[in-house]
């Protein structure tokens, strides 16, 4: 996912935020594809080093994990801005049907939006449990980057 994506990913709307998501997870989508390329069948063995495949993918999946969570982050954050706003509006106009209105949509999407940075672990669980199978012999990740 390139970088630029990640950063024009927007907060004001949660479908296209969910689309956002659900398009930078594709790599978690096609983890064993992707496996499937980078270890080799024994007869290639000789001819690929597995090793570097292995490491080049898990830093990969690691990038993809730091953008996504780094995205998940600033929209609960952008969306707190939003809601600490309405709800000095609302102080401001009780009787305001919509900034009521408002208020509400915006802490559902909150609540959904940190709803993401869990299923961001479940997502990410899933994947390094598939990733260790295939490559726990060619390559393991420093500890210190347990992801």
């Amino acid at each position: 996912m390139a970088g630029s994506n990640l950063t024009n990913v927007s907060c004001a709307d949660f479908a296209r935020f969910q689309e956002a998501l659900k398009e930078m997870r594709m790599i978690d989508d096609k983890v064993i594809y992707n496996l499937n390329k980078v270890v080799p069948t024994t007869s290639f063995k000789g001819q690929v080093d597995a090793s570097q495949k292995c490491e080049g993918f898990y830093n990969e999946l690691s990038s993809a994990y730091s953008g996504r969570e780094n995205v998940i982050k600033r929209c609960i954050s952008e969306v707190s801005t939003s809601i600490n706003q309405l709800k000095k509006e609302k102080d401001q106009n009780p009787d305001d049907f919509k900034i009521m209105k408002d208020l509400r949509k915006r802490q559902g999407e909150l609540r959904l939006m940190q709803s993401e940075l869990n299923i961001e672990e479940v997502v990410k669980d899933r994947t390094l449990k598939v990733f260790h199978e295939k490559c726990r012999s060619h390559y393991t990740p420093p500890k210190k980057d347990s992801l």
